[in-house]
């Protein structure tokens, strides 16, 4: 019996240690968006990937091309 919560223990603990790696490995992938706020308040945001997004990507980066100089 305590060699069974032992063995659940430890796996349980590789499962979530795994889990974390793939996370962060997924969230680590960088994907560039464009967020569009308004004066209401209000915001869209176009990841890379979508028609919008890929539309108003090349902007973007224009602009903060002009902007660094």
């Amino acid at each position: 019996m305590r060699r069974r919560k032992l063995v659940a223990a430890l796996a349980v603990g590789v499962a979530s240690f795994v889990a974390s790696k793939l996370l962060r490995r997924r969230t680590a992938q960088r994907r560039d968006r464009v967020d569009l706020y308004f004066e209401d308040g209000s915001m869209v945001s176009f990841a890379e990937g979508s028609d919008e997004g890929d539309r108003l990507l090349p902007f973007a980066f224009g602009l903060l091309a002009d902007l660094r100089g």
